[in-house]
């Protein structure tokens, strides 16, 4: 008896564990990073369509550039947006990784012919009740 209610507690603590761990991404998400020496901010938007995850990134000069091949695997998301910049189209590749209503990740382009990455941070903006 005391062997089956051991292993029971085990498995509920790994349950409890393994919920913990669970990443939800949907929301709106305030991001910053740092271009050089401009900081530089964007608005992320994660939203959910069925089991598939969608969404936006837009920038001060730029609205909703729709996100493409948005993943979600062991609690790090990544996806693309192409940023217009001076008549161009840049894909930027993301990779963040969440902790709660936060996340930290790197950025990606290639411009120039050369591959560039930045350090992003996010943090999920809250709702108003």
């Amino acid at each position: 008896m005391k062997a089956i209610l051991s292993m029971a507690l085990v498995l509920g603590v790994c349950g409890l564990a393994g919920a913990a761990d669970k990443v939800e991404p949907v929301g709106t998400w305030k991001c910053e990073y740092k271009i050089g020496d401009q900081q530089r901010t964007a608005t992320l938007t994660i939203t959910k369509d069925g089991d598939k995850l969608a969404g936006t990134m837009s920038w001060p000069d730029q609205k909703e550039a729709k996100l493409k091949d948005v993943k979600l695997k062991d609690g790090n998301l990544t996806f693309s947006a192409e940023r217009m910049f001076m008549d161009n189209k840049i894909t930027i590749e993301y990779q963040l990784k969440f902790d709660g209503d936060q996340f930290k990740g790197k950025a990606g382009a290639e411009f120039g012919g050369e591959k560039r990455e930045f350090d992003i941070e996010g943090k999920r903006e809250k709702k108003d009740k």
